[in-house]
């Protein structure tokens, strides 16, 4: 700070400027005799001028050294506390679902193993719910949760290693892998938005519209490609996600309930129908009528199950997405000007690239081997990874961008982790052991075999929350079910096509009960509580149409 700059013009003396208190030195007057500066009539302040000056000069120094201590003061201000650190977020499981999962694994495992039960199929049995628990709550990502359920089963010696992840040996997890990079290059060629707008354009005024489309186009193509996961997961999933982008409805950004929520369920929970209603639109389905031949030694043929199914098919086709639109309805329910933007934008795009040529010829081979893989021995995996094959070869879909489709691996892991713990549940004797309860059970209420079979079925067709696949639960429990509801006094024939249209229908329970379930789900539209919320609400409906409607068709064509 700059000194107090004074300038005092006084007789015979001139003020320096920046005079300081300390500068002042001693003078005659401090060393006078004290009496000598007593006051008297003679002798007056004022024949002291150089006192006086002083005197000014200190009282000024003094004011200044105030003003310079104050400002500084001021100008002074205390350094800012230093900021906390951040706390960073807890990037850990959720506690309370992990909790839950935990608790229901732990109060399973010690409670007393049943008659008949063997401890490991016990001890397989808790850490299955424990997960299954988990993976409706999320404490971690599905997948996660389901390596946390294998790491458990290893530790405590209920499987082996080899045993735990026997899932990933499994085709049907490889074919929803392999569906989800074709969805990848689908949307990446621009094939998807072309294929989109073109449905857009014929019938996209209305929502309802557009999925009916979609619902009668999957039914058309159900009687010949035989795996549900190729349909779904080739064909439809990567058509649903490039219309539901087309309408402006994406996947974690809010949208969802524009289209993509009631598309994708509207579309999953109609797969589940049209693979009931022919033999050959599902891969466990001639399973089905295999141990129907060898328990009541009846064949159940194409047209057989296609007759039975048709009517009540068609009534479920048409009602439940109708259902669902009221329940769970899009925000986007009409748009008028739709076909005339697709139109627009189809002008656009011009004319097929290279790329889009490739896509289409692909999927054109890939469709082609799961439709006659039968007649040339390839299977729908091998069809899967051969097209998969050419869309890298030709640089199209890249391996970079399979690695980066988390959804695919992350789907591939829990759902084949569940597929080795229901297995070897099957292998332990728990499912076994669990429909010769039920066997005794029903049969010694002493019902009629109408409430005796529809006891029968309900314990079935529930019974799926514990079944990653349809061909495992069809293995499991389908001869027992319908070698005790023959003896109970059901037509052998109709029981036996009635569990077989079940053994479909109730894959709509979760997001993991057929092989459609995870590939819908994967799109990541419906939160997991919804999908198993309307899966049963759906559930009931189908079975009152089925059982209902269906059991007036049945009679009438003479099944009973």
């Amino acid at each position: 700070m700059a000194s107090l700059a004074l300038t005092t013009t006084l007789p015979s003396l001139r003020l320096r400027r920046n005079t300081t208190a300390a500068a002042i030195k001693p003078n005659r007057l401090t060393s006078l005799p004290r009496s000598s500066l007593k006051p008297n009539l003679s002798t007056s302040i004022s024949s002291f001028p150089n006192f006086s000056l002083r005197k000014t000069n200190l009282a000024l120094t003094r004011k200044h050294s105030s003003l310079t201590v104050r400002a500084t003061a001021a100008s002074i201000t205390p350094a800012p506390a230093p900021a906390p650190a951040p706390v960073q977020p807890w990037q850990g499981a959720a506690i309370k679902p992990l909790l839950a999962s935990i608790a229901t694994g732990v109060i399973l495992w010690f409670t007393p193993v049943p008659a008949g039960v063997n401890r490991n199929a016990w001890q397989l049995l808790a850490i299955f719910l424990g997960t299954i628990v988990g993976i409706i709550t999320q404490p971690l990502p599905l997948g996660a949760v389901a390596i946390l359920g294998l790491g458990v089963s290893v530790l405590t010696k209920t499987l082996t290693f080899a045993a735990a992840f026997s899932g990933f040996g499994d085709p049907i997890p490889w074919l929803i892998a392999l569906a989800f990079f074709f969805a990848k290059g689908f949307i990446k060629t621009g094939l998807g938005n072309r294929v989109a707008y073109q449905f857009v354009k014929l019938f996209g005024s209305s929502s309802l519209g557009l999925g009916y489309s979609l619902v009668f186009s999957e039914a058309l193509l159900a009687p010949a490609i035989p795996s549900v996961s190729a349909r779904a997961g080739g064909i439809f999933l990567p058509l649903v996600k490039s219309l539901c982008v087309a309408c402006g409805s994406n996947a974690g950004d809010g949208t969802e309930n524009r289209l993509g929520a009631w598309l994708t369920l509207t579309c999953f929970q109609t797969s589940v129908i049209t693979s009931a209603m022919f033999l050959t639109a599902m891969a466990a389905n001639p399973l089905c009528a295999t141990l129907t031949q060898n328990s009541i030694n009846q064949t159940i043929g194409w047209l057989d199950w296609a007759k039975a199914a048709i009517v009540p098919g068609l009534v479920s086709l048409v009602l439940v997405p109708l259902i669902l639109y009221v329940i769970y309805p899009p925000t986007l329910k009409s748009s008028p000007d739709a076909p005339k933007l697709a139109r627009e934008k189809l002008e656009k795009m011009g004319p097929m690239t290279t790329n889009e040529k490739i896509m289409t010829a692909t999927l054109f081979l890939t469709v082609g081997l799961w439709v006659f893989g039968g007649l040339l021995n390839v299977d729908a995996v091998s069809a899967a990874i051969l097209g998969l094959s050419v869309l890298l070869v030709t640089g199209v879909v890249t391996w970079k961008e399979c690695l980066g489709e988390g959804v695919a691996w992350d789907t591939l892991t829990w759902f084949a982790a569940l597929i080795a713990m229901a297995g070897y549940l099957n292998k332990y004797g728990l499912i076994s052991w669990f429909s010769q309860t039920v066997v005794k059970f029903v049969g010694g209420l002493g019902l009629s075999w109408q409430l005796s079979f529809g006891i029968l079925v309900l314990l079935y067709f529930y019974s799926h929350y514990f079944f990653a696949s349809g061909a495992a639960h069809i293995g499991a429990m389908f001869t027992a079910f319908l070698s005790v509801s023959t003896a109970l006094g059901t037509p052998p024939f109709f029981g036996a096509i009635v569990l077989s249209f079940l053994s479909n229908l109730m894959g709509g329970l979760t997001h993991y009960g057929i092989g459609s379930a995870p590939v819908f789900f994967g799109a990541n539209y419906v939160p997991l509580a919804k999908w198993w919320g309307y899966g049963f609400l759906i559930s009931i409906v189908n079975i009152i149409i089925w059982l209902g409607l269906g059991g007036v068709w049945w009679k009438f064509i003479g099944l009973w």
